[in-house]
């Protein structure tokens, strides 16, 4: 199943400024974050809190920015 992350994307953006910072405060590498971006390997549920944590994603949105399924519509 892939997940959309532009919303998820969009906030690190506002927030961070780069892709790279955010990777950065997440201790990652920006092969990691990509990786994660590109529904290639999954988020884990402590750092789906730690994102939001940083990214200041209240608890009720996250749902919104880490699990909008990518639909495709033929």
């Amino acid at each position: 199943m892939a997940y959309d992350y532009r919303k998820l994307r969009g906030r690190i953006i506002e927030k961070y400024g780069t892709l790279k910072d955010f990777a950065a405060d997440m201790n990652w590498s920006e092969r990691t974050l990509s990786l994660k971006m590109n529904c290639k390997v999954f988020w884990k549920q402590p750092e789906i809190m730690k994102a939001a944590k940083l990214l200041e994603i209240p608890s009720c949105e996250v749902m919104e920015y880490f699990f909008s399924q990518n639909v495709q519509c033929n």
